[in-house]
């Protein structure tokens, strides 16, 4: 177990930075994911940490010794690769022993430890098959094996089950956050999918164009993003961001107005151009009869998702998504009321996208 530190680390290619002074602290025995869209840097934050890649400017701490400039086999940190990497002519045992091997480990501590891991990913059965033989979820378990089976400071993880369907990606989410809290460990989990960043760490750092936006706990960061393009990063589905005005006690939107208290009014009237967030959850939408009218929206398009359909409006160009019961009481062509609660709104300013609190 370890707590692992980035301080200020920049990395480029070819004049193009993939990390820009990145600051990070992975706390002893924690699940901590790192999420971005694809490019942003992830990967090459994990290549960083293990000593595949160097950094050009910062330093790396694990334990508060600086690892800056370790080679990798001093670092002790152990890797689940998003392509897995198993070795196709050995079978499972052998892939998951291969790193005790390797450092000369006795074989009665091999065959311990091998039964513990065997016993938790429940593939003891399956250890006599080569990889060929497995499923993807098999697969996937014997990687992790092969990775939890050292004695490592931590555990780093790129995009593991990104390849896995959806259902079997459900069930893996849950196993991983039970192995982590079994063994104690510390893991540093990336990934590209938000609701897997969210449903397993303990604290989430988002990354985009190589810059650091927020590290908080995933509910904070949902509750609270610092920024637009952390907003619409997180959540799914994602936040509906519109054109406001403030004026007269109430900001006004194409779909509507929301009366506002005098010190949210005072405030946002302060800062001057603002853009407003509202999450589908957080609309209400309520059929009307007659023509459209001020105010008013058409419903263009429903997403009949089970428990849950996403409803989506339409003003003019402009569309706001809500989040409805899984039958809708509305039709596509109906004519709604749109109806949020401001402590539900979220207010960015529309120069810089900073979050105003």
């Amino acid at each position: 177990m370890a707590r692992i530190v980035l301080e200020n680390v920049t990395k480029t290619y070819r004049g193009v930075p993939a990390l820009k002074d990145a600051n990070l602290v992975v706390e002893n025995a924690s699940f901590t994911s790192v999420f971005g869209p694809p490019g942003c840097g992830k990967s090459v934050l994990l290549r960083l940490l293990l000593g595949l890649e160097s950094v050009d400017s910062g330093r790396i701490l694990i334990d508060d010794v600086d690892v800056t400039h370790a080679q990798p086999k001093e670092r002790n940190l152990s890797m689940v690769f998003q392509n897995l990497a198993l070795f196709p002519h050995l079978n499972a045992r052998d892939n998951i022993a291969f790193p005790l091997v390797r450092r000369g480990t006795a074989q009665n501590v091999i065959d311990e430890r091998m039964d513990g891991v065997a016993g938790v990913l429940s593939i003891s059965h399956i250890l006599h098959k080569k990889p060929a033989a497995l499923s993807g979820g098999e697969r996937q378990r014997v990687a992790i094996g092969r990775a939890l089976i050292r004695d490592a400071a931590a555990y780093l993880m790129d995009e593991p089950i990104a390849a896995l369907d959806a259902r079997l990606r459900d069930v893996m989410r849950v196993e991983l956050k039970r192995l982590q809290s079994e063994f104690g460990h510390t893991f540093v989990y990336v990934t590209h999918d938000n609701e897997e960043a969210m449903s397993v760490a303990d604290r989430m750092a988002i990354l985009e164009h190589g810059h650091i936006r927020q590290i908080d706990r995933p509910d904070v960061i949902y509750a609270e993003p610092s920024t637009i393009s952390v907003a619409e990063l997180v959540g799914s589905p994602k936040i509906n961001i519109l054109p406001v005005t403030i004026d007269a006690g109430a900001f006004t939107t194409p779909f509507g107005s929301v009366k506002l208290d005098q010190t949210r009014f005072d405030k946002l009237k302060e800062v001057g151009g603002v853009v407003l967030g509202v999450r589908p959850e957080a609309v209400r939408l309520k059929r009307k009869n007659g023509t459209p009218e001020t105010g008013s929206a058409l419903i263009s398009d429903i997403e009949r998702l089970g428990g849950f359909s996403i409803v989506t409006t339409k003003v003019d160009e402009l569309e706001i998504r809500a989040l409805a019961d899984g039958d809708p009481s509305v039709a596509i062509g109906d004519t709604v009321s749109v109806d949020v609660n401001v402590d539900d709104c979220h207010f960015f300013g529309e120069a810089d996208g900073a979050r105003i609190a």
